[in-house]
C-alpha cells in the first residue's frame, strides 16, 4: 500500500438510523467510497440508552462494509451526542512572549486546549467538555480580532475567547463501550455541530448570519453563524420520531407502517396540499380490526402541529442567541426530516425568514455512493472532513496487502465480535400497498400512485419579494406555549 494512502471510517449514531461511511485518502485527494445507512436501535435522543441493541445493529453494518471493500477496519471516528449540551463562556492567555515574537497556530492551538482544560466543570463525574469554538483574539492592545487575522502578528501577549460546549460524560462512555464490544476503538469523538455546518453552509452564508437547523429523527440543533464563527448552539430532544409517533397514535398502526406513510405522503400546510388533500389513504388490515381511512388532509394536520411545536422552540432558542436580528442569510434546514414537503415554506410563514433546504456540498468525490448526496448525510460528510484534517487517523488496512505481509500463511479474521442479529427479510414495498404481511396495509384505492402524487406536493414557486417580517404574536405564542425541558444536570432522558 502506498504509505500516502489510508481510510477514514465515520460512525454517525442517530435515533432513526445509523450510517457509516468509508473515505479512501491519497495524500490530498479524499473520495468518498461507501456509504450506507440502516434503522437504528438502543439509540435516543442521539445518545446510546441500550449498549446490546446499538452493539448488534453496528457490528453488521461494520461486516457488511469490511465484506463489499475488502478491508479491515481497526478504528473509527464518532459523532458525539447533540442532546443535551450547554455553551459557556472561557477565556485563555498567554504572557511574557516578546514583543517580536510572532503569533502562530500552535499559539492559537495551545490556546483553545487550555480552554477546554481549565473550564471548572460543576461536576466532573457527570459533566464533559465536548469541544470549543474561538470567538476572537487580543494581543494586548488590539481586540476583538479573529483567527485568520491574528496569526502573524507580533505581540508579548495573546488572549482568546471560546464558546466551550459541555455535555454528558456517561454519554462519551457509553460510545466507547460499544465501540469496544464490537473491537473498533473510536479514535476520535468530534462534536458535529461546526462539522456539519461546514459541510452544508456556504461561506458567504456563515460570514452574514445564518441558522442551521439540523433536524435529526430524536432531537433537533441549531447551531447560529456569524462573521464565519459559530456564536450559538442548542438543542431540543425532538425530532422526526416524534411526528412517526404521532401519526402512530393518531391512527392507532404500527411504528412500520406510520413511518411509510410519513415518508411516502407526509407534508406541511395541508392548506397548500392542492388535489393530494382530498385523497384518502386505505389502511386494511389482515386482523380482526376494521380497516381505517386516513385522509392525507389530516396526515398534513399531525404532522403540521408537532413541526410547528418544533420551529416554535428552534426560533426561541434563535431569540436567546441575540443574533435573531442579523441572519442575513436566514435559515438553513438539513438532516433526515428536513425533506418533509412544504416545510420551507412552512417556517417562512412562521418566521419570516429566507429558508433553504441544505444538502451536502461536493467537497470529495462520492461516485457510486447512493445516498450520500441526501440531506441524512450531512452528519456524516462533517465527519469525515473533521478526521480530514488530522494527518494521523488512518482506520482501516486493506485485508489483501495485509495477508501479503504476513506471507500468506495466516488466514485473516477480524477481530471484530460480529453480533449475530435476527432480522427478517425486507420485502419491497409497492407503491399502492406500505406495510408488511400480518400488518395493516395501505392500499391504493382512492389514491394516485406515488409517482403521480410527488409533483402534487412540491412546492409552488416562491415569488420574488421580500421576505416579510416576522409575525407580531409568534413571540407571545411561544412562550405560552413553550413545554418545559427536564433538568439536564441529571443523566435520566425525557420519556418520548
Amino acid at each position: 500500500m502506498n504509505i500516502t494512502e489510508k481510510y477514514i471510517v465515520a460512525i454517525d449514531l442517530g435515533t432513526s438510523k445509523i450510517a457509516l461511511s468509508v473515505a479512501k485518502v491519497s495524500g490530498e485527494d479524499v473520495q468518498i467510497i461507501y456509504y450506507k445507512e440502516c434503522g437504528s436501535a438502543g439509540i435516543r435522543y442521539s445518545s446510546v440508552f441500550n449498549e446490546s441493541l446499538v452493539t448488534g445493529v453496528l457490528s453488521k453494518a461494520v461486516q457488511e462494509a469490511e465484506e463489499e471493500l475488502g478491508i479491515k477496519i481497526t478504528s473509527a471516528v464518532v459523532g458525539m451526542p447533540k442532546y443535551p449540551v450547554v455553551v459557556q463562556s472561557n477565556t485563555a492567555k498567554i504572557e511574557e512572549r516578546g514583543e517580536d515574537s510572532e503569533i502562530t497556530m500552535e499559539d492559537i492551538s495551545y490556546l483553545k486546549r487550555f480552554a477546554e482544560e481549565s473550564y471548572p466543570l460543576a461536576d466532573e463525574q457527570k459533566e464533559a467538555i465536548y469541544g470549543a469554538v474561538a470567538q476572537s483574539f487580543s494581543d494586548g492592545e488590539n481586540f476583538q480580532i479573529i483567527e485568520k487575522d491574528i496569526i502573524g502578528m507580533t505581540g508579548d501577549t495573546v488572549e482568546g475567547n471560546f464558546k466551550v460546549f459541555i455535555g454528558n460524560k456517561r454519554s462519551l462512555n457509553k460510545i466507547d463501550h460499544v465501540m469496544n464490544r464490537i473491537g473498533i476503538p473510536a479514535i476520535r469523538k468530534f462534536f458535529t455541530a461546526d462539522s456539519t455546518a461546514k459541510a452544508v453552509l456556504t461561506n458567504a452564508e456563515m460570514e452574514n448570519g445564518v441558522a442551521l437547523i439540523d433536524f435529526g429523527g430524536g432531537c433537533t440543533s441549531v447551531s447560529i453563524y456569524h462573521g464565519n464563527i459559530m456564536r450559538h448552539f442548542a438543542s431540543i430532544p425532538f425530532g422526526g420520531k416524534n411526528i412517526t409517533d404521532d401519526i402512530k397514535s393518531e391512527c392507532q398502526i404500527s411504528d412500520h407502517l406510520a413511518e411509510n406513510i410519513k415518508l411516502a405522503y407526509g407534508a406541511c400546510m395541508p392548506e397548500k396540499l392542492q388535489n393530494l388533500g382530498e385523497k384518502i389513504i386505505h389502511i386494511r388490515s389482515n386482523s380482526a380490526d376494521a380497516d381505517k381511512q386516513l385522509p392525507v388532509k389530516y396526515l398534513s394536520e399531525i404532522i403540521t402541529a408537532r413541526i410547528e411545536e418544533i420551529i416554535m422552540a428552534i426560533l426561541y432558542e434563535i431569540e436567546q442567541s441575540q443574533f435573531a436580528d442579523i441572519l442575513r442569510s436566514g435559515i438553513v434546514i438539513t438532516g433526515g426530516a428536513s425533506q418533509t414537503a412544504n416545510l420551507c415554506n412552512f417556517i417562512y410563514d412562521i418566521s419570516g425568514y429566507k429558508v433553504r433546504t441544505g444538502y451536502p456540498k461536493g467537497l470529495f468525490s462520492t461516485q457510486g455512493c447512493d445516498g450520500i448526496a441526501d440531506t441524512s448525510a450531512s452528519t456524516s460528510l462533517g465527519l469525515i472532513l473533521a478526521a480530514t484534517h488530522d494527518k494521523t487517523i488512518n482506520c482501516a488496512i486493506n485485508k489483501d496487502e495485509l495477508a501479503a505481509g504476513m506471507n500468506g500463511k495466516v488466514e485473516i479474521e477480524n477481530p471484530v465480535e460480529h453480533v449475530k442479529v435476527e432480522e427478517k427479510p425486507q420485502e419491497e414495498i409497492p407503491v399502492e400497498e406500505i406495510g408488511k404481511p400480518g400488518e395493516e396495509k395501505v392500499s391504493g384505492g382512492t389514491l394516485l400512485e406515488f409517482e403521480e402524487v410527488k409533483p402534487a406536493v412540491e412546492l409552488k414557486k416562491e415569488t420574488k419579494k421580500e421576505p416579510k417580517k416576522p409575525k407580531i404574536t409568534w413571540k407571545d405564542k411561544l412562550r405560552n406555549t413553550l413545554f418545559n425541558f427536564y433538568d439536564t444536570s441529571t443523566d435520566e432522558s425525557p420519556e418520548a
